[in-house]
């Protein structure tokens, strides 16, 4: 066993797992530092908003293995009878491509892998649950080389399991979106939505905002608004504690009793790598290439510096960077095994951070960057150039943006189709232009501070409270930043038949079952692995469905 406190041993280090939702994002995270990354199409893996077709997967096996790096294809899905057809063509084709693992949850996957592909590594995916030492002797037992633990596995836990486990690798979730289920097994998105969470497509609807209404014995509802919310109270009364009321509260926000902090146990970092986890791994496969970007270098400086002076490490200078992302306030997880009210956002379920993702250096013309962007910018933004290779972003204060197409000066740049920005090497008046095009690569992010209403500062200030009170620096006692505003800010829930796209999503019950559909399921036949249907036809095939 190793103890939590003893020296690590120096042979080994530990990999950080890196999300891919797309080509760029898997470069983008490879070039920032990730010793590996996963990805998988998205009718055979639980993310149907993956950008990857199947060829796109094999380009980016071929990018990861040039670089000397690994990667892990995701074939975590729970399948119905309709999906088996699909996996030996699937397991054919990957067999051709050599990843170096395939990440798996459903044991008829797992049998089936291990017959048709015996030469593959197989990882055991977090959808599987496992949570004790016992279950992942099971999983070994059966030929697997890795095995994902469940979010809700505590550090206690997780050292016995290392004891106990000496010979299969493990992997934990250090970063990410937390789900308020048992490591993804929920069915409320099947049941508000038709989109099953399961099989890839669930609509977050933990994440939703859900309004108190009280109905009169004589069948009259009565919402429970601002003005009269002060006339009643709710409780709930569960069955064997009578008497022993619990209180329902909801304010003008509504009520988010669902809707969990993020991940981030950059602060527990050392405990892991202390105790030998083999994989680290951050979850984000929807997020942008700038969440790939900082989370990836922030962890791999985090993770490098660590090995190069245990002693003397703290977490702080790399949280500063994590804190720049767009999330909903951090929280330790499980780490300490219970979720505390912390770890939740009762209030809202928005977003906050202080930067946005400005944009990427798409090429270098001679001396000058071409830089595609992600957000308006304005006279007086300052762009900081974030570099794979160190922490300190380098600036520049832009007061005016030179069409990269057609040389037109604009005061103001915004994102949109191809829209890029030229600029002029010798603007960078501190840096030396040779060393700049090495430590600022193509696929490098730039960012720009978000300009934040007094409610969302008073929202960002509370998430790093919260955080701190986890980490013991604060008592928790103090005041929290007033909310003032409404929170909601996300878009409506899609609900009902006609939210269905009609693209082909797995796990969207509204196009597997409804005769509306029954033409495009024919049409899917046809399609290869991670393809849906085009927008053109899907319409073509549901004007023939109507017509019939």
């Amino acid at each position: 066993m190793t103890e939590n406190n003893a020296p690590h041993d120096p042979k080994h280090r530990a990999e950080l797992l890196m999300p891919a939702g797309s080509l760029s994002k898997l470069k983008t995270a490879i070039l920032y530092g990730a010793d590996a990354v996963y990805a998988g199409t998205p009718d055979l893996s639980l993310r149907t908003q993956s950008d990857f077709a199947l060829e796109d997967l094999m380009e980016g096996v071929r990018f990861v293995h040039e670089y000397g790096k690994r990667i892990y294809l995701t074939l975590n899905l729970f399948t119905h009878n309709r999906d088996i057809e699909k996996l030996p063509e699937f397991v054919k084709t990957i067999r051709k491509v050599k990843p170096d693992g395939v990440i798996v949850a459903d044991q008829g996957v797992f049998h089936f892998l291990r017959e048709h592909a015996p030469e593959l590594d197989i990882h055991v995916s977090t959808q599987a649950n496992a949570c004790s030492w016992l279950t992942v002797k099971s999983w070994e037992s059966m030929g697997a080389k890795l095995c994902v633990l469940a979010r809700e596995v505590s550090f206690e836990e997780l050292v016995e399991i290392r004891e106990k486990c000496p010979d299969i690798k493990l992997e934990a979730f250090i970063h990410g979106a937390m789900c308020m289920t048992y490591s993804g097994r929920c069915l409320l998105s099947n049941f508000l939505a038709e989109r099953g969470a399961n099989q890839g497509n669930c609509a977050q609807s933990c994440r939703w905002n859900y309004k108190v209404m009280a109905r009169a014995k004589d069948g009259s509802e009565i919402a429970i608004t601002p003005d009269n919310k002060d006339d009643y109270d709710f409780y709930l009364e569960e069955e064997f504690r009578p008497g022993e009321l619990m209180k329902i509260e909801e304010d003008d926000r509504g009520s988010y009793i669902m809707n969990a902090k993020d991940l981030c146990l950059m602060p527990k970092l050392d405990d892991y790598l202390k105790l030998g986890v083999d994989s680290l791994k951050v979850e984000g496969r929807n997020k942008s290439e700038y969440y790939a970007a900082v989370t990836a270098r922030a962890y791999r400086l985090a993770i490098d510096d660590w090995y190069a002076d245990p002693e003397s490490w703290t977490p702080d200078p790399y949280l500063r960077e994590i804190y720049t992302l767009q999330n909903r306030g951090y929280s330790l997880g499980f780490h300490d095994g219970r979720l505390t009210n912390i770890a939740h956002n009762y209030d809202r379920t928005d977003t906050v951070g202080g930067w946005l993702y400005a944009g990427v250096v798409e090429r270098w013309e001679g001396d000058d960057i071409i830089f595609s962007l992600r957000n308006t910018l304005k006279p007086g933004s300052v762009i900081e150039f974030l570099s794979p290779f160190e922490i300190e972003p380098i600036r520049l204060r832009l007061y005016e943006f030179v069409n990269a197409k057609n040389g037109e000066v604009m005061e103001k740049a915004s994102p949109g189709q191809d829209r890029a920005i030229r600029i002029p090497g010798e603007l960078f008046h501190n840096e030396d232009l040779a060393c700049l095009k090495k430590i600022l690569p193509v696929c490098s992010i730039g960012r720009t501070e978000a300009v934040l209403s007094e409610d969302r500062q008073a929202l960002l200030q509370g998430n790093l409270m919260s955080m701190d009170v986890e980490r013991g620096l604060r008592d928790g006692n103090e005041e929290r930043p007033t909310l003032k505003g409404r929170a909601h800010t996300g878009k409506t829930p899609a609900l009902g038949l006609d939210a269905c796209c009609g693209l082909g999503c797995n796990g969207c019950y509204m196009f597997w079952e409804d005769d509306k559909y029954a033409k495009a399921r024919e049409v899917m036949k046809a399609k290869k692995i991670g393809q849906m249907l085009g927008k053109k036809e899907a319409k073509e095939a549901e004007k023939t469905d109507a017509a019939q």
